[in-house]
Order: structure tokens, then C-alpha cells, then sequence
């Protein structure tokens, strides 16, 4: 196990109350490794399986029983490990991220929930959240999913046009994709879902198709993500022919305005709401909460009343199986430097459209907010920001150049 530990800051952290917290639980398996990600997922493909077209294997298939069994014991068994870091704290929303955790059965995902209750103090109004992926849809198994407190789905929607998810390498069609929001639409009332633009071969017309599709069922919550090629991915490797920077930023002012015109708010980068329907877990990363993540690869964010630590667990399923099974599955904790705090809150909170208070600043570093005098002159004189004595939000510009503007708090510290 590796550590990795900052000791003597130049600078105290000093955090009067602790932010809220969430907890996150990691599934790191899918049918099919896309492309275009560079998450810690993992192909899961049972033998027996072999012989069905991709679009089947999830339904037919999900997690292989033991396999399953013996990853959700390893949950819990990491969740009480970390237990005296977050004692007696709230949990105000739980996501299931992935991979695709829609391949767990209901039971597994009862198990799970029934132990977080048992063991921390959820929020009677917490938010649940699991990602799905159309290829993993069935009526009766989102149901079961419902009924074991799951009350937001997040789905992987990404087109609907068959040949644009084609070169994404999903297992799902247009068709399926409809399919699997119309299940999701008989159990759920609020649901996200996910789409990607200046895809390969992708035209305007055809991102804004998929926009009025996405809008005509009616979802809570839309995420638009401009596909991004990131290292260590297959389109990395073998980089397919994309919309130039141009029509791709046409794509996003057309996407935008679509969905501003349907009432969608836009709220953060690339996360559109209708009112109450804003992401609740992902509001508290942007606002710099505090996270606990369980599972393979996952990540957490904690505060302390003198310090705050990031720490990640062990990433492939297989030694993080090893390390639940040796009780040590932590691969690295890393105290955060005072001076790196600016830049680690900036990260996230420059990223909501109507940007941050900066009494939140002080709160959620234990830092004083004149340190952030310089940068904020200089992200202002470059027409990156706009604030007064309670507010900083970015501008347009900032919006559109946000790792310039974060750059300039890079040694605010």
C-alpha cells in the first residue's frame, strides 16, 4: 500500500464546520470497454455469454453470482473500515457510478443499500442515483431497483442515431435507447440523461436531433458532454475524424440555447436542469463536499477540523479484492497541502455557471478569502470573471476558457 503524506504546510487549514457529505460506490464493470472512456471499467464477459450479440449479454448476463457476491461483501466491508473517518456525519446523497452499475441484480443493490443505512445516518431525503446504460434494461429489474430506494437514474444515453453510437461502441441502438427511457419513465420521476456531442461524423443538425429527442421525454436533467479523446483510450490510440473546434462550439451554443428555450437551467458546465432537479451529488463535488468513495478506483475527499485528505482505493477489481480480503485497501492517502487548496476549490466551484460565495471559500478550505485577492484581480482584468464583495462567477469567456481561468489560481496559495 502506498501513502503519500504532506506534512508541515506552510499555511494552517482550519475548518470551522465540515461541508456536507456523500458517499459513492464503484462498480467497475461492462459489457463492452467504449472507446472514448477512460473510467476504471473493466469487460465482463461470462463465458457462457459468449455466443450473444453484445445488446444481449448485459440483460441476459449481468454480473457473474459470485463474482457479484463476493464484491458487494467487499463493499461492505470497506464502508465499515471507513467508518471512524466519517462517524456520526449525515449522508446526504448516494451515486453508484461505474462501469455500469445497472449490471448488479436488485438484490445485490437491496444488500447494499440495506448496509448503508445500517451504518451511516442517511438523509431521509437523501439522493440515490445509479447509472444505467440502456443495454442493461429490464421493467421488472428497475423496478426492484426503485423499491430498494434508488430514486434517480442517470442514463447513458450518449445518440440516438444507430450510426453515431456505433462509432461510440455502445451495445445499444437508437431503438433500445427509447426503450430503456420508457422503463425508466414508469418507475422514476427523475432521471438524467446523458449526451455527447461533436461526435464523429456529427453535424449540427444531427447534435440538435438528439437534443429534441432527449427533450421530448421529458427528463429532469440533462448532461451534454463535448466528447473529449483522452489518453490511455482506444480513440486515443486510433483518433477518429471529429467536428473541428468550430462547428463543435456552434454544436454547444446550438445545444444550449435548445434546451434554455425548453426550460432547462444551465447550471454548471455541462449540466442542464428543470427547477429542483439540479444534481444533488454532483452539486456537492462542485461546492467542494466532502466524499466517501468505496469500491474499486474509487476516490473520497475528507475533511478534519485541522486537515483534509484525498485517497484512493486500490484500482482493478481483482487487487482490490485482495486488498479487501487483507483488510487494507487503501492505495494512496494524500493530505492537501494549504497551498494547493485555492486551486483544488477553484477546480470545482468555477465550473457552476452562477459560480460561488466566497464566505464558501473560507468554509469549505479553512483558509481566509484574501488570499484569492491577487488571482481574482487578474482572472477579473482578463474578462475571465465578473464579482462583488459576496460572489464570483465566470463569464461567458471564463465559461468557454475555463482552464485559463483556473490556471491563474494554480499558486494562489
Amino acid at each position: 500500500m502506498h501513502i503519500q503524506q504532506l506534512n508541515n504546510p506552510a499555511r494552517t487549514v482550519a475548518l470551522a464546520v465540515l461541508p456536507p457529505l456523500s458517499l459513492y460506490v464503484h462498480i467497475p464493470w461492462c459489457v463492452r470497454k467504449c472507446p472514448y472512456c477512460d473510467f476504471n471499467s473493466h469487460e465482463m464477459k461470462p463465458p457462457h455469454n459468449q455466443s450473444l450479440p453484445l445488446s444481449a449479454q448485459a440483460g441476459a448476463a449481468g454480473i457473474e453470482p459470485g463474482l457479484e457476491s463476493q464484491y458487494v461483501s467487499a463493499l461492505i466491508a470497506d464502508l465499515e473500515l471507513a467508518l471512524p473517518q466519517v462517524w456520526g456525519r449525515p449522508v446526504h446523497t448516494v451515486f453508484f457510478g461505474g462501469g455500469t452499475p445497472s449490471l448488479l441484480s436488485a438484490r445485490a443493490l437491496d444488500e447494499l443499500l440495506s448496509a448503508i443505512r445500517a451504518r451511516l445516518p442517511l438523509a431521509p431525503d437523501a439522493e440515490i442515483t445509479l447509472e444505467a446504460n440502456p443495454g442493461t434494461f429490464e421493467a421488472k429489474k428497475f423496478a426492484d431497483f426503485r423499491a430498494a430506494g434508488v430514486n434517480r437514474l442517470s442514463i447513458g444515453i450518449q445518440s440516438f442515431d444507430p450510426a453515431h453510437l456505433k462509432a461510440l461502441g455502445r451495445i445499444h441502438d437508437g431503438v433500445q435507447a427509447r426503450a430503456a427511457i420508457e422503463i425508466a419513465q414508469a418507475s422514476f420521476d427523475n432521471f438524467n440523461l446523458d449526451l455527447m456531442y461533436a461526435l464523429p461524423g456529427q453535424t449540427v443538425e444531427q447534435a440538435l436531433a438528439d437534443t429534441d429527442t432527449a427533450i421530448g421525454f421529458g427528463p429532469g436533467h440533462v448532461s451534454a458532454y463535448h466528447l473529449t479523446i483522452e489518453p490511455n483510450t482506444y480513440f486515443f490510440r486510433h483518433p477518429p475524424q471529429v467536428p473541428d473546434q468550430d462547428v463543435a462550439a456552434d454544436m454547444q451554443e446550438a445545444i444550449e440555447a435548445r434546451l434554455a428555450s425548453a426550460g432547462y437551467r444551465h447550471y454548471e458546465t455541462s449540466a442542464f436542469a428543470q427547477p429542483v432537479r439540479e444534481a444533488r451529488h454532483n452539486l456537492n463535488y462542485w461546492t467542494f463536499g466532502d466524499y466517501l468513495g468505496i469500491g474499486a478506483g474509487a476516490h473520497s475527499k475528507l475533511s478534519f477540523a485541522d486537515r483534509i485528505l484525498r485517497q484512493v482505493r486500490a484500482k482493478h477489481p481483482r487487487d482490490y479484492l485482495e486488498k479487501m480480503a487483507a483488510g487494507v485497501p487503501m492505495q494512496e492517502e494524500q493530505r492537501l497541502a494549504a497551498e494547493e487548496l485555492p486551486f483544488e476549490f477553484m477546480m470545482n466551484a468555477l465550473r457552476l455557471i452562477d459560480g460561488f460565495e466566497l464566505r464558501l471559500f473560507a468554509e469549505r478550505t479553512g483558509m481566509p478569502v484574501h488570499v484569492l485577492r491577487k488571482p481574482l484581480e487578474a482572472a477579473e482584468r482578463s474578462g475571465l470573471i465578473e464579482r462583488d464583495h459576496l460572489r464570483v462567477r465566470p463569464t461567458l469567456r471564463g465559461q468557454r476558457f475555463l482552464n485559463d481561468l483556473l490556471q491563474i489560481f494554480l499558486n494562489a496559495g
